[in-house]
């Protein structure tokens, strides 16, 4: 068992930072849909009147200050322990959308909830010690590794593909789209943030790192990966269901975050096979957990469209709902809580 005093540490700013992220996706979403029914414009469809939203300012500042706690976390625990830990603020995301959005969580949402908590004591349990780091160079001989190098290098590529070529086709109809952009920076900025979090703390501790160049390109890193995952996510959730961003996106960037530390950290390095093996299972766990609280959104989805509850929809209107042609009609969807893509598979089922 590797928990020492800097990995408790890092795990009660990781339970604090989820917190606050979980609140911050509800409270965003809560200033998109104002935003939207005021501008008639929705940020999925490139709106950006939610800047003038000071509900999702106030979401924006939370996720901030949830944020800063992961960033300190990471100084002080490995991104194996770290970031799986993700999984509670999807419970918090859940449990709030449930009351407050009036998106249901169901029983199998509520066993979801329960197996992520369950996946990330597992995880907590075997957590490999933080590496002992003197300086921001010897991070730096770690990021330029051929092996992470090529990393990083896949990853670039599969950004541009996924903007310039998926993002305009079907962006707007799969999920996937959208939070693999977010996750796939994410597992950069979760990376550049480490090494900035760790050359700000020696920083403190009186080994000055600011006068390495190395700390500012890692600080350039972290904000352009910042930005770009801010400004997707937000298309993320304008378009889709809350309670099916959240899950998708942890799954997707907690897997991406922990490769990518594998490779560049050599976090198991010095674990025996049964911790590793402790850490994958109760990672797995998680992800299960996660997929659950997924399928009982499309669950309860398509139940609905069995049902005989609602009108036929003609082909024409449809594509005017999926295209976001028609401001009053996306308006009357954002009040009844009906997400896009619900209309969108409606229309493919009239086919």
């Amino acid at each position: 068992m590797g928990f020492s005093k800097d990995n408790l540490k890092g795990f009660v700013l990781a339970l604090l930072s989820s917190g606050f992220i979980g609140a911050s996706f509800i409270i965003k979403k809560k200033g998109l849909r104002r935003a939207a029914a005021a501008s008639g414009v929705r940020a999925g469809y490139g709106g950006y009147s939610y800047l003038l939203e000071p509900l999702w300012w106030l979401g924006f500042i939370t996720m901030i200050v949830g944020e800063i706690a992961n960033f300190v976390a990471y100084a002080f625990a490995p991104a194996v322990l770290v970031t799986p830990l993700g999984a509670l603020s999807i419970i918090v995301s859940a449990v709030l959308a449930h009351f407050i959005l009036k998106e249901r969580l169901h029983r199998l949402g509520v066993l979801g909830c329960v197996m992520c908590i369950a996946g990330s004591i597992i995880i907590v349990i075997h957590a490999p010690k933080e590496h002992s780091i003197t300086s921001v160079l010897e991070i730096w001989s770690m990021a330029t590794q051929p092996a992470f190098l090529l990393y990083v290098g896949s990853v670039v590529v599969l950004v541009f593909i996924l903007v310039f070529h998926f993002a305009p086709q079907c962006g707007h109809t799969n999920v996937l789209v959208f939070t693999g952009i977010c996750s796939l920076m994410g597992s950069l900025s979760v990376m550049s943030v480490k090494a900035l979090g760790t050359a700000l703390k020696l920083t403190f501790e009186g080994k000055n790192q600011l006068i390495y160049p190395e700390t500012w390109f890692f600080m350039l890193v972290v904000a352009t990966c910042v930005i770009t995952q801010m400004n997707y996510l937000n298309k993320a959730l304008d378009t889709f269901n809350t309670a099916v961003v959240s899950p998708i996106y942890y799954v997707m960037f907690t897997t991406l975050a922990i490769i990518a530390s594998v490779i560049m950290f050599k976090d198991w390095d010095d674990q025996s096979g049964g911790a590793i093996l402790s850490e994958i299972c109760g990672f797995i766990v998680v992800l299960c957990g996660t997929i659950l609280l997924h399928s009982t959104k499309e669950f309860e989805r398509s139940s609905s469209f069995r049902g005989g509850s609602y009108m036929p929809v003609s082909p024409s209107l449809s594509a005017r709902l999926c295209s976001g042609g028609n401001g009053e009609l996306e308006k009357h969807e954002e009040e009844d809580g009906s997400p896009s893509e619900e209309i969108c598979l409606r229309r493919q089922e009239l086919y």
